[in-house]
């Protein structure tokens, strides 16, 4: 088991990731998370162009020496996959995030150059596979993750992996303030990856009934659905979400579960899914999808990233300190 934590991984004040989120991540999110001592990385798929993924990258640079990571979708359903991954070998990103696949090949292109890969894994098969392959860490998305989740808890997720993997295991899932950081850290993980809980920051550029809907909503609010891309994604549940349901209908399952359709289908629904999200994200109507995870409980108000950081930041040292009074007793 590795017990490097995060900070010390990628050079950073603190051991913590923001997340790369669908639609919500942009720049002016990652430079404040970098300002902020943390790392932060972004999903290629929020730029549409290889000319905009480019510009990003490059403006974070201009911005910042600090460590930054794009996350990528390494599966059929992604057909900008390739390309996507030679923009980010060829202008040096820290590291990469991969999703939804098989890293095998981006962890071949990236070593050469130095360029870490986190892999997100959801079980400890999975884990073993990615590790085997030379991954640089891996990304435990727990059941309390925003987006995809996993099936598994924190606690169980952190110590099946902790215990049977050498490579470092960042906990993905349920982060919402510093005792929770502290909390995975103790349990063996090197850091952690959160998300939901900046989705209604000031830097964002999601709709404003978007960030409304995660003071308005909780914990109890939160669902699953496999409606919008084939795997499980955690969505509020509107009254729309009611209305569309959360399980696949028969057509959606057969073209899921057929050998022959399922590359197809999965590229098919994933993208008529993110259509969706799209446009819930950026223009709320009544067919409104919004994707959080549990830790929309914490969101109250809409804050800089800045301060929310700061806050996360300050709960964590005052949860190691209350550590080492409790040990000196």
């Amino acid at each position: 088991m590795s017990r490097i934590t995060l900070d010390k991984l990628l050079g950073i004040d603190y051991p913590m990731i923001v997340a790369p989120m669908f639609l919500i991540s942009n720049t002016k999110m990652v430079k404040a998370a970098l300002a902020s001592g943390v790392s932060a990385a972004f999903p290629a798929l929020n730029y549409r162009t290889d000319q905009e993924l480019r510009a990003a990258i490059r403006e974070i640079k201009q911005f910042s020496s600090k460590p930054f990571g794009v996350n990528l979708i390494v599966n059929r359903s992604n057909p900008k996959y390739k390309g996507q991954l030679e923009t980010l070998v060829e202008l040096g990103v820290d590291y990469i995030i991969t999703s939804l696949g098989n890293p095998k090949e981006t962890i071949e292109k990236c070593r050469p150059k130095g360029i870490k890969v986190f892999c997100d894994v959801v079980d400890l098969q999975y884990a073993r596979k990615v590790e085997e392959l030379g991954a640089d860490a891996v990304i435990a998305v727990n059941n309390r993750a925003g987006g995809h989740a996993g099936n598994l808890a924190p606690h169980e997720l952190v110590k099946l992996l902790t215990e049977n993997c050498s490579i470092p295991v960042i906990s993905a899932g349920g982060i919402a303030k510093g005792e929770d950081l502290k909390q995975v850290i103790d349990w063996g993980a090197a850091g952690a990856s959160v998300g939901t809980i900046f989705i209604a920051c000031e830097e964002s550029d999601v709709s404003p009934e978007y960030k409304q809907a995660m003071i308005d909503y909780g914990e109890k609010d939160i669902v699953r659905t496999t409606k919008l891309s084939g795997s499980p994604l955690t969505v509020i549940n509107t009254p729309y979400v009611q209305q569309l349901g959360t399980k696949a209908n028969l057509l959606e399952w057969i073209l899921n579960n057929n050998k022959t359709l399922k590359k197809y289908a999965k590229m098919l629904i994933a993208l008529r899914g993110m259509k969706a999200v799209e446009k819930a994200a950026f223009g709320a109507t009544y067919k409104t999808v919004w994707c959080a995870g549990p830790a929309i409980e914490h969101v109250t108000r809409i804050r800089k990233m800045e301060d929310i950081i700061g806050t996360l930041i300050a709960e964590y040292k005052a949860a190691q300190l209350t550590q080492v009074a409790n040990f000196k007793l």
